[in-house]
């Protein structure tokens, strides 16, 4: 629980890790009794320990284990529920369902009611913060807008802007990558599918890594399987920081075409996703992963009660479209509240929401968003 000072990697994680320093302190012991056997024989004093960037390492210490960096809130930063109160009474009667309704759960929590987190994953403490898009297009969400660089710069002045709204949950920058991206045209495979060029995942994997964000990888599938596309991105989500998303309007039928039919995909679909990352988890011996279920409005995820979160991943369903705010509200009441499986996420348009919600605005929702999108 927060504040309990339970570290966000999982029990298998831990151990592998205690496991590794030992090892590691083993190897490094047996080094220096060498080096101070040579020079004992040949009269010159060992080289002292240095660590693997080449700058002297200080006994004891360990790099970070945690794949990612939270932006810490301001000093000053008074707690989320603390504030609430007087953000906007409309938006607060619109979470709650009308006048007279009552929250699910205690203001600026992010688990659901009825339900719980038997993992260690990111959400457990923190909220993430993330641009969705790809680079190779200026009309598919932030990433295509800006050079990488000033994407991460903007996208970490956003989640610090959540840090600041609510201190008891840090937030993480994440870059949401389209990692396959449905078409109008069939393809030399007939899927309507077309893959992301592996070396754009690679470039943005390490652009995350070195800014201390996660990466979340957004299948949109077409006449494609789930797993098939799921499985396609195993290189990448034995990564340490790469995550998992689904966007399921895509996902069309014989006959039908990603983008003029709206498609749909059974519970039970996502469900095998979300034990195939279990899989990745328990034999990459790697810290537990996100899956992200996008949705726009109802019956495009169906068969919900078949979505399991496991003690390795934690799942949420993610209420998209653009619009007004009352009916965004409206639409997170009855996609995640209304439909519970463990957390809920909410996505932001910069150019087509009326008004563009302020972070103390979006989490007066009920329950809060463990992830909140900006596209």
């Amino acid at each position: 629980a927060r504040g309990s000072g339970r570290s966000p990697l999982s029990r298998r994680w831990r151990r592998r890790y205690r496991r590794r320093r030992v090892a590691a302190a083993a190897v490094l012991a047996g080094l220096l009794a060498l080096l101070a056997l040579g020079a004992f024989w040949g009269g010159r004093k060992p080289e002292e320990a240095r660590g693997p960037s080449g700058a002297p390492q200080e006994e004891g210490a360990a790099e970070d284990p945690l794949p990612y960096r939270p932006i810490p809130p301001p000093e000053d930063a008074v707690p989320l529920r603390e504030r609430l109160g007087g953000v906007d009474t409309r938006l607060e009667r619109l979470a709650v369902g009308g006048p007279g309704g009552e929250r699910s759960v205690p203001a600026g929590r992010t688990l659901l009611a009825g339900v719980r987190d038997a993992s260690d994953g990111p959400l457990r403490e923190h909220r993430l913060v993330a641009y969705y898009g790809t680079p190779l297009s200026d009309q598919m969400g932030v990433l295509g807008e800006h050079p990488p660089e000033e994407v991460m710069e903007l996208l970490a002045g956003q989640a610090a802007a959540y840090s600041a709204a609510d201190p008891g949950r840090p937030a993480v920058p994440t870059i949401e990558l389209i990692a396959s991206i449905a078409q109008r045209e069939p393809g030399a495979d007939g899927l309507y599918v077309s893959r992301t060029d592996p070396g754009v995942i690679r470039d943005y994997a390490r652009l995350a890594r070195e800014h201390g964000a996660l990466l979340m990888l957004d299948v949109q599938l077409g006449r494609a399987s789930v797993m098939e596309e799921v499985r396609a991105l195993r290189e990448f989500l034995e990564l340490p920081h790469v995550h998992l998303a689904i966007d399921t309007e895509y996902s069309v039928e014989p006959g039908e075409v990603p983008g003029v039919d709206l498609g749909s995909v059974d519970g039970s679909e996502i469900d095998r996703a979300v034990r195939y990352l279990d899989r990745i988890v328990e034999e990459e011996g790697i810290p537990d992963k996100v899956l992200l279920v996008h949705e726009f409005q109802g019956g495009i995820v169906t068969n919900k009660d078949a979505i399991r979160p496991t003690d390795d991943v934690e799942v949420v369903l993610h209420a998209d479209g653009f619009g007004l705010a009352r009916h965004k509200f409206t639409k997170y009441r009855a996609l995640v509240r209304g439909q519970p499986v463990q957390y809920g996420g909410f996505k932001v348009f910069y150019n087509l929401d009326e008004p563009v919600l302020e972070p103390e605005q979006v989490l007066m929702l009920d329950p809060a968003p463990a992830v909140v999108t900006y596209q």
